[in-house]
C-alpha cells in the first residue's frame, strides 16, 4: 500500500541543500520513492506551529520501501548532504 513521508527542513547550509537536491530524486527512486510536493512557501491555516524553512511530501510504494530508503548504506552520502544542510525531521505516515 502506498505510503508517504513528511520531510521538514531547517536550512543553515544552503550549499549542502543544493547538492542534496541534485541527488535526492535519484536516491528516492532507488526504493521507488518520488516527491509529491515540496515547498518553502508555507502558510499556517490554524494553530501556532513553528514553521520549518521547507517541507516535502514523498511517496513510496509501501512502508518497507521508505524504511529501506532511509537505512540504505549506499545512500549514506546523500543523507549526509541533507543532514549537513541543517536540521531535518522525517515522519513516516
Amino acid at each position: 500500500m502506498t505510503t508517504h513521508i513528511v520531510v521538514s527542513l531547517r536550512v543553515s547550509n544552503p550549499d549542502s541543500l543544493a547538492k542534496y537536491r541534485e541527488k535526492a530524486a535519484d536516491a528516492l527512486a532507488v526504493h521507488g520513492g518520488s516527491v509529491v510536493q515540496a515547498s518553502a512557501d508555507l502558510k499556517t491555516l490554524e494553530g501556532s506551529p513553528v514553521l520549518p524553512d521547507a517541507i516535502a511530501i514523498v511517496q513510496f510504494p509501501d512502508r518497507s520501501a521508505a524504511e529501506a530508503w532511509i537505512n540504505d548504506p549506499t545512500l549514506a552520502d546523500v543523507h549526509a548532504l541533507r543532514r549537513g544542510a541543517g536540521g531535518s525531521d522525517i515522519i513516516l505516515l
